[in-house]
């Protein structure tokens, strides 16, 4: 089986290939390619993968991808909210036009091999597809709207997959990832990057920033839920998605008094001190208008299953970050 991972060097990327190097995939031999603007950094293992680098929105890059026929792709690869909202040419580039050539150079080589080629098509999406008014939990019947460039690009994505999917060129999914925490290393430009850092670095002694209300709600899943979705929608029986190719997937939700209170219970009020609340608008206007709350029935039914609680992302943070 030939898996291609675009948006390996970030840290899902990087999570998602070595899950998949470490374990077979579904029983079966695996030839895994890598491909990011710069090179993932993957540790040496006995089974074969290649690393490949270049710009998602170059169509010549793409073609080369496409030809080697992967069976299965991840579409991971995106710049994160807040930069994608301050420049927004780059942000459309990659984060659509890059989504638009990819599945373009699969129609092709779908048509060159008269119908034989037909990967199934894992693509990252976002609650950032959603707009308020909410509901007290947003079910799968709830509308997209997006208020963001971020999220009307990944909306776009979104509406070519389901596209492509019903004309017969491929097989996709689009699943919307609750905000994943904690994540490790420095804070990035994502709107969301608080989140972790608020956790992240009091655990290790070190000052951080909260720049929102602490009534603030969100959903959340941490890393390991994140490669868990990911692998598990590899083995969908996509049929069973019919014409509704986005999902919404379960998480956690809770306010940012409740995530604090979870760190104090796991490493005491010491932790929580370090927290220094700076309110910055601009991050407020942008996650303010972020869901809060959903049911994911669909998602649920098809197997995805979300982390217990706020304490259980931090301890999976500390076991996989701290502990080791």
């Amino acid at each position: 089986m030939k898996i291609l991972i675009i948006g390996a060097a970030g840290m899902i990327g990087m999570r998602l290939a070595r899950s998949i190097i470490k374990n077979d995939f579904n029983g079966e031999i695996h030839d895994i390619t890598l491909f990011d603007v710069i090179p993932p950094k993957i540790e040496n293992h006995k089974n074969s993968y290649k690393i490949k680098t270049g710009d998602i929105s170059d169509p010549n890059i793409i073609s080369e991808l496409i030809n080697q026929k992967p069976d299965i792709i991840y579409h991971l690869a995106a710049i994160v909210s807040g930069d994608a909202e301050e420049n927004f040419e780059k942000g459309w580039d990659i984060n659509a036009k890059g989504t638009w050539h990819l599945l373009e150079g699969i129609r092709k080589k779908f048509l060159t091999s008269n119908g034989s080629y037909k990967p199934k098509f894992i693509y990252a999406s976002s609650l950032a597809v959603f707009s308020g008014p909410y509901p007290s939990a947003i079910n799968d019947d709830f509308s997209p709207n997006p208020e963001t460039s971020y999220g009307a690009q990944k909306l776009v994505g979104e509406i070519l997959i389901n596209e492509y999917s019903r004309k017969g060129f491929l097989d996709g999914v689009a699943l919307r990832l609750p905000t994943i925490v904690v994540r490790p290393g420095k804070p990035n430009k994502a709107a969301s990057s608080f989140y972790s850092s608020i956790i992240r670095e009091p655990l290790n002694g070190i000052e951080a920033i909260l720049p929102v209300p602490e009534n603030l709600c969100h959903w959340f899943a941490s890393p390991l839920s994140a490669i868990r979705f990911l692998r598990h929608a590899a083995k969908l029986d996509f049929k069973k998605l019919g014409n509704r190719r986005s999902l919404n997937l379960p998480g956690v939700s809770c306010s940012i008094s409740d995530q604090i209170l979870a760190l104090e219970e796991i490493a005491g009020t010491k932790t929580s001190k370090l927290i220094k609340k700076i309110p910055d608008k601009k991050i407020e206007d942008i996650v303010n208008n972020w869901p809060q709350n959903f049911m994911a029935d669909r998602a649920i039914e098809l197997g995805f299953v979300a982390d217990k609680d706020f304490k259980d992302i931090i301890q999976i943070y500390i076991n996989e970050e701290i502990n080791t």
